[in-house]
C-alpha cells in the first residue's frame, strides 16, 4: 500500500486507514491478489490520494467463502439480535460521521456540506430503518387452503448476496446494498466502484466494529472485468444486485442469468422535470437548479430535461441560466462552495464531448466549459443550460451524468406528459403545477418509479427507490427492499392421520 500524498489531516488521514490494504474479508483489511495497482484520485486537484493493489478472482472467492461459512450463523440468529447489532452500527456511524462526510468529500470531490447534510445523515437513518425493519421478517398467517390441511408462508434469507456498488454515492450504495441483505439474515460481498473505494471499506469496518459478526460484510475492491464479473457469476452468490449504467446492467443480467440468481437492477435514468403554466416560476427555476447540479448532476434521479408549458418557458430559461451563473464552483473542503468537481477528468469530458457535440444542433445558453485560473486541475465543469435540441437528439435521450440541464417548450398537457415519457428510462420525475387534477393525472401518467410534485430529488428511508423500463426493476430502501432480499417458502401441515390415508387411496388405490 502507498500513499503519494495529499494526505492532510484536515481533508482525511487516508493512510492511516488503508496501510494495511483495500479490501476487507472476513472481517479485516486485506492486499489484492490481482498484481494490479489503482490510484485514488483527488478530482479537485488532481492529487493522487491513495494506491493500492486490486482485487482479483481469489479475493472474490475469499470473501464469498468468508460471507458462506458466516451466512449459517447469522441467518440463525434472531431478528432481534440481527436488530440489536444494527442499532449499534447506526450508532458507531453517527459517532465517526465527520470522518465519513471527509473521505466521501475526498474521494468524489462532492463539497463536504453536502456530505455533512446529505450523504451521511441519510446513511445513518437508513441503517435505523432497517434495524427496526429486521425484526419485521414475517411471513403469512396460517390458514387451512385445503380441506385439513394448514398452510404457512415463512421468509428466509436468500444466501450470499453479491453487489457491485456506483462511483457517484459510495456510501449511500454501499448502505442501500448492504442492510437490507443484512438485516433480513443474508450475508454479503460488496464490490465498490474502484476509483471510490474508501466510504464502502469504512463501512465495512464500522460493521465489524458494532459487532456484526466477521464475514457477514465483506468488500472487494476491484474492476468490474475482473473482480465484479467474477462476483456476479460465482456459483456461490444466490443474489445479485447492482447499480450502474443500463448498458453494463444487461451485461450484469446475462452473466446472472447462467447461474440463475435473484437478480436487483437499478440502472439509469433521464429524469424529467415538467413545468405547467400554472406552476409557481420561482420555485420551479430553484427547484430546476438544485435538481439538476445535486452531486454535479452525476445523479440517475438528477432533473435532466425541464419541459416548460410555452406561457412560462422564456422566463423560466432566462431565470434559471441566471441562477445557475451565482453557483459557486470551488475546493469541496471550502465552507462557501455550492459545487465541487465531477468525480474524476474522465468523466469531465465525458461530459463535456457531450455539451460539445450537441453545439451542432442546440444553443448552449450558459456553461458549457471547464472554468479557468485556480480550479483548472481539477475535474470542474461549469453548470450548463441547453435550449433548442430536438427530442430524438442525444442531449434528451442519452444520460449525461454532469450539471447539464436540457430546456425544451410544450403546448398542452398531453404534449407534456407525451414527451416526458419518451425515452426508454423510467426512474424517475418531477411535475410543478398548483392544479390538484393535473398533479393528480401526472402521477398517473409518468412512467417512473418516483413521482415529485413542486419539488425534485428526496428521497426517504421508509419509501422504495427503483425504475421502471430500462431504469432496471426491484427497490432499495424501505420494506419493499428488504423483502427482495428473502425468498418465500410455503409450508403444510396434514392435520390428521385420515386424510393422508385418503389421499394416499385416491392416488395408488388400496395397498
Amino acid at each position: 500500500m502507498h500513499n503519494p500524498g495529499n494526505d492532510t489531516p484536515d481533508r482525511f488521514p487516508v493512510q492511516e486507514h488503508f496501510a494495511e490494504g483495500a479490501q476487507y474479508i472476513a472481517g479485516r483489511l486485506t492486499e489484492g491478489t490481482s498484481g494490479r495497482t489503482h490510484t485514488v484520485v483527488d478530482p479537485a486537484t488532481g492529487a493522487s490520494v491513495l494506491t493500492y493493489r486490486l482485487a482479483g478472482p481469489d479475493d472474490v472467492d475469499a470473501a464469498v467463502a468468508a460471507a458462506r461459512a458466516a451466512f449459517p450463523g447469522w441467518a440463525g440468529a434472531t431478528p432481534g439480535e440481527r436488530s440489536e447489532a444494527l442499532h449499534r452500527f447506526a450508532a458507531v456511524l453517527a459517532e465517526r460521521a465527520e470522518e465519513f462526510a471527509r473521505a466521501e468529500s475526498l474521494q468524489c470531490g462532492k463539497p463536504l456540506k453536502l456530505t455533512r447534510e446529505f450523504d451521511v445523515p441519510g446513511t445513518v437513518d437508513n441503517t435505523a430503518f432497517f434495524a427496526g425493519a429486521a425484526r419485521h421478517l414475517q411471513g403469512q398467517s396460517a390458514g387451512e387452503y385445503s380441506g385439513d390441511h394448514t398452510s404457512y408462508v415463512r421468509r428466509e434469507p436468500i444466501g450470499v448476496v453479491g453487489s457491485v456498488a456506483p462511483w457517484n454515492y459510495p456510501l449511500q450504495m454501499a448502505a442501500w446494498k448492504i442492510l437490507p441483505a443484512i438485516a433480513a439474515g443474508n450475508t454479503i460481498v460488496l464490490k465498490p466502484a474502484e476509483i471510490t473505494p474508501l466510504t464502502s471499506l469504512l463501512f465495512a469496518r464500522a460493521a465489524t466494529e458494532a459487532g456484526i459478526p466477521d464475514g457477514v460484510v465483506n468488500i472487494v475492491t476491484g474492476t468490474g472485468k475482473e473482480a465484479g464479473e467474477h462476483l456476479v457469476g460465482h456459483p456461490d452468490v444466490a443474489m445479485t444486485s447492482f447499480t450502474g449504467s443500463t448498458a453494463v446492467g444487461q451485461r450484469v443480467a446475462e452473466i446472472a442469468t447462467a447461474t440463475v440468481k435473484r437478480l436487483h437492477l437499478e440502472l439509469g435514468g433521464k429524469a424529467p422535470f415538467v413545468v405547467f403554466d400554472d406552476a409557481d416560476l420561482d420555485a420551479a427555476v430553484h427547484g430546476a437548479v438544485a435538481g439538476a447540479l445535486i452531486n454535479s448532476g452525476q445523479d440517475c434521479t438528477a432533473a435532466t430535461r425541464a419541459y416548460v408549458q410555452r406561457p412560462l418557458y422564456e422566463a423560466f430559461v432566462r431565470r434559471t441560466a441566471a441562477l445557475m451563473e451565482t453557483v459557486r464552483l470551488g475546493d469541496p473542503f471550502a465552507p462557501g462552495t455550492d459545487l465541487g468537481p465531477l468525480v474524476s477528468h474522465v468523466q469531465r469530458d465525458r461530459v463535456a464531448a457531450v455539451v460539445d457535440r450537441a453545439r451542432s444542433y442546440a444553443r448552449v445558453v450558459t456553461g458549457g466549459e471547464a472554468p479557468r485560473g485556480e480550479l483548472t486541475n481539477g475535474a470542474y465543469y461549469r453548470p450548463t443550460l441547453i435550449t433548442g435540441a430536438p427530442q430524438d437528439s442525444e442531449a434528451v435521450q442519452s444520460e449525461i451524468f454532469g450539471p447539464v440541464l436540457v430546456v425544451l417548450p410544450f403546448d398542452s398537457d398531453d404534449e407534456g406528459i407525451r414527451l416526458a415519457n419518451d425515452t426508454p428510462y423510467g426512474l424517475a420525475a418531477s411535475a410543478w403545477t398548483r392544479d390538484v387534477y393535473r398533479a393528480g393525472r401526472a402521477t398517473r401518467e409518468f412512467r417512473a418509479g418516483c413521482v415529485w410534485i413542486n419539488d425534485h430529488i428526496p428521497i426517504i428511508s421508509e419509501m422504495p427507490h427503483g425504475g421502471y423500463q430500462a431504469s432496471g426493476f426491484g427497490k432499495d430502501m424501505s420494506v419493499y427492499s428488504f423483502e427482495e432480499y428473502t425468498q418465500l417458502k410455503h409450508v403444510m401441515f396434514d392435520n390428521t392421520a385420515a386424510v393422508a390415508k385418503d389421499w394416499h387411496r385416491t392416488v395408488f388405490g388400496d395397498r
